[in-house]
């Protein structure tokens, strides 16, 4: 029996071998692809959890990263309520790498009360190695929702943590980076984090007590001060951060773009916007370096007070290039307060618009090298 009775129809079917052929290759192809997303080290929670901000998820998500050591743990598009603290592991041999979609939201319990942060990076299994395999810890994008009364991020041990594309909202301190693991030292990584508080007193954006972190492109609101480093947090270096103060008008004096209370630490064209006070060094504070910063007013504030630099004692600090930007003659604009005299610091060509500074401000001109230029 002839199976083909024509020419044509032989090639035709030859063809449709052809085909099956590579539809059965795809199909092998498209089952190996899917194996590989299994194994490929990255663990989607919302396979394990819903989505929707309706049902805490703390101890959910808590399972998720216990259970998947060395892995990168995906939060897809969505709202994740949690009632206590997540906490990652600092063993490399337990970390995981925690990444959020744009639009994937860690959201705080109204019931909060928990005095931690809601994500504690390196909360459990402490670690100083940066050596093994799995020792670089992160948190990659998202959202931070601290519904007004929570903390946001903390950095609690581990070495080389990075925090990445952040957004945090309505929280009462943003990052806390705390005691380093290695003699203090914790060599932290912060870039692209924008952070707005909850305009309550004592609200921090940044509160720094660790050595060795760089931290970069960040800007900060709503907060009583802007970022804070304590007497232990020496060796950090701040490229590019702005805070900005909308807070109420009655914490306003006491209110301040950065305080430092530590020694070593350098400025990078950091900009304070519109606080009390817009550098403030405690007595501790020394050998400090800055670079091309800003401290602005944007608004009248009658009678209240407008320090550019202040010193509880002596001034100690190297500022090159400073811009200062008063607003009106009706504040008290002081560009350099110091509580001892003395010190080996320096105010080297700033920018100030002259007019605006108060007349018995005579005090920054004695550590005054170079000019001072018009805005």
């Amino acid at each position: 029996m002839t199976l083909f009775r024509t020419k044509e129809c032989r090639i035709f079917a030859e063809k449709l071998t052809v085909v099956a052929g590579l539809v059965f290759a795809a199909a092998e192809v498209s089952s190996a692809s899917a194996a590989c997303q299994v194994n490929d080290g990255v663990v989607s929670v919302a396979d394990f959890m819903p989505t929707d901000g309706k049902v805490d998820v703390s101890d959910a998500i808590q399972r998720v990263i216990d259970e998947h050591p060395n892995r990168t743990i995906w939060f897809p598009d969505g709202t994740y309520l949690i009632s206590k603290p997540i906490c990652t592991p600092a063993d490399p041999k337990r970390s995981v790498d925690l990444r959020l979609s744009n639009y994937a939201v860690l959201k705080a319990a109204s019931g909060w009360t928990n005095s931690e942060a809601m994500v504690r990076l390196g909360g459990i299994h402490p670690a100083n190695n940066i050596r093994l395999v799995g020792s670089c810890y992160s948190f990659t994008g998202g959202v931070i929702d601290g519904s007004g009364v929570a903390k946001g991020i903390s950095i609690d041990s581990g070495r080389e943590t990075k925090v990445r594309d952040v957004s945090m909202k309505f929280v009462s301190i943003g990052l806390h980076i705390k005691r380093g693991a290695n003699n203090n030292s914790s060599d932290c990584d912060i870039s692209d984090v924008n952070i707005v508080g909850n305009k309550k007193p004592g609200s921090i954006g940044v509160l720094i007590d660790a050595c060795d972190n760089t931290l970069a492109n960040m800007r900060i609101a709503d907060m009583q001060i802007g970022v804070k480093l304590t007497r232990s947090a020496s060796a950090n270096l701040m490229r590019n951060l702005h805070p900005l103060y909308t807070s109420p008008m009655d914490q306003y004096d006491d209110s301040a773009g950065f305080v430092d209370d530590s020694r070593n630490n350098s400025y990078d064209r950091c900009y304070s916007d519109h606080f009390s006070t817009g550098f403030l060094f405690g007595r501790t504070a020394g050998n400090t370096v800055m670079d091309a910063c800003i401290v602005f007013w944007y608004a009248p504030t009658k009678g209240r007070r407008h320090t550019a630099v202040k010193c509880e004692g002596r001034f100690l600090a190297q500022v090159e290039n400073m811009q200062i930007g008063f607003k009106d003659t009706e504040a008290v604009n002081t560009v350099l307060d110091i509580g001892e005299k003395g010190g080996c610091g320096y105010l080297r060509d700033p920018r100030i618009n002259m007019g605006l500074v108060r007349k018995d401000d005579t005090v920054y001109k004695e550590y005054l090298q170079g000019v001072v230029h018009a805005p």
